[in-house]
């Protein structure tokens, strides 16, 4: 008997996480026994590589005993330490480590559990800064459509999702949206650099009809997550939307939860766009590379210390800074360091990626590769002509997972904003995987896009 298939397994108590998700999820859940570097095995036996880091998060692979020994060590030690009435060394020297690797403009870091919280955060922060600063009309935020920012009820709310719209309605506030500037499949006449000039230049309206004075942040992930596929907008529309919120007082915040911490081929992803920085930048899931829960805020210090002087910003949690994550985090620099994982992210991305484009080449349902360093996704299509997407009824995303399980390899996929952008899966391994590994990942990826093209033929939806 297979442990891996649905439903979840039932129990008069408890049960796995899934017993809260829909019965109608296709996809097998695996009951993993153990893993180690890029590879995980079911109880089964099965062997899976998992191939988008759990998603995103595992950044150094599985078992790392530095990570695992400086996390005991730490336990050991100083196992919790609240910051409201007291302090530790590993958040001291946790948040210089990440400042100095921020540079000017980043100096103080602040932390929490992960994702959802720090986007919070930030826009706690803001909104503070805001009031104590004589600007109470700020309170408007600005995204993209689509786009997601966590799970928490205020993350969740910045986030662009139409079909939640039920769910917030009554509920909550949400954000202000903008189109994505996507580069895919685009209205007729358009470009990617047009297209994100477009996108850009709807910010810059938004804001006039919302009133500067209104607008509180314009939050984006500079590469894009699973929300759009890894896209990457054009070196000009950073330097675009950020002139366009300099004229108009509105905070930017990037959201590296995904993109950040190495996995665009630099610690900082802002990096990229030096003329172009953010004012805040949020990150997390490869902070603590699964190790321990993590994610930070890294603001100017002009702000934080003038926020001090006058109210102070003083939301907190009971994790936050918790000692142990912070030694996690510091012992995930030590290893990004000792691997020079800069560098092998670039090296091997490239590497990856020129594989996924021969892919392409080779199979009819794949029609775009994009992303940076080892954040990329591949778009699957009914045409690659026309560009025009799978229909819902052959569940694409689900499908190509449960392929990927039975060739052995967990993709990462879902279906997004009622599917009205396209259907994708994303490849984004640890950043310490070996070409060597790249190639059975490659592999077995491409089997399972076999055997989902193979369906689609028998079926008669291509």
């Amino acid at each position: 008997m297979n442990k891996a298939c649905p439903p979840p397994i039932e129990t008069n108590v408890g049960g796995t996480q899934d017993v809260y998700y829909a019965n109608s999820m296709i996809v097998p859940l695996p009951m993993m026994d153990h893993a180690a570097g890029i590879y995980m095995w079911d109880e089964d036996g099965k062997e899976y590589i998992d191939a988008s880091s759990g998603p995103m998060v595992s950044a150094l692979g599985h078992g790392n005993k530095r990570i695992i020994s400086a996390m005991t060590e730490q336990a050991n030690k100083l196992d919790y330490a609240y910051t409201r009435v007291a302090r530790s060394r590993p958040n001291l020297e946790y948040a210089e480590r990440l400042a100095t690797l921020a540079g000017p403009g980043f100096e103080r870091v602040h932390f929490a559990s992960g994702g959802s919280e720090v986007v919070d955060n930030a826009l706690k922060f803001l909104r503070q800064f805001s009031i104590a600063t004589g600007q109470e009309k700020r309170r408007h935020v600005i995204s993209l459509m689509p786009s997601y920012h966590g799970a928490t009820i205020g993350s969740l709310a910045v986030g662009g999702n139409e079909d939640l719209a039920p769910f917030f309605d009554g509920f909550a506030i949400t954000s202000e949206t903008i189109p994505a500037p996507f580069s895919y499949r685009l209205p007729k006449g358009h470009s990617p650099e047009s297209y994100a000039a477009k996108s850009a230049e709807a910010l810059e309206i938004k804001i006039q009809e919302l009133g500067p004075e209104n607008v509180l942040a314009f939050i984006i992930e500079p590469i894009g997550g699973l929300s759009t596929g890894a896209i990457v907008p054009p070196d000009q529309y950073f330097r675009d939307i950020r002139n366009i919120c300099t004229r108009y007082g509105v905070y930017l915040v990037f959201d590296e939860i995904l993109c950040g911490a190495g996995r665009s081929g630099k610690f900082i992803t802002a990096h990229h766009w030096p003329d172009a920085l953010p004012d805040i930048i949020v990150k997390a899931k490869g902070l603590g590379a699964g190790y321990s829960p993590l994610g930070a805020m890294f603001a100017p210090a002009a702000m934080v210390d003038k926020l001090a002087n006058l109210t102070g910003c003083e939301f907190s949690y009971s994790y936050n800074a918790n000692p142990v994550s912070c030694a996690v985090g510091l012992a995930v620099l030590d290893e990004f360091e000792r691997q020079n994982i800069s560098e092998r992210v670039g090296d091997v991305g490239n590497m990856l990626r020129a594989e996924l484009e021969a892919i392409k080449e080779r199979n009819q349902i794949i029609g775009d590769i994009r992303g940076k360093g080892l954040l990329l996704a591949v778009e699957m299509v009914s045409d690659k002509k026309t560009k025009k997407s799978l229909p819902d009824s052959c569940s694409p995303t689900d499908s190509i997972r449960k392929h990927g399980l039975k060739c052995g390899v967990m993709l990462y996929a879902r279906p997004i904003t009622g599917n009205r952008f396209g259907h994708w899966f994303m490849v984004a391994p640890p950043l310490n995987i070996t070409k060597e590994e790249c190639s059975e990942l490659l592999r077995r990826t491409e089997a399972s896009i076999i055997a989902f093209q193979n369906q689609l033929i028998a079926n008669g939806i291509i």
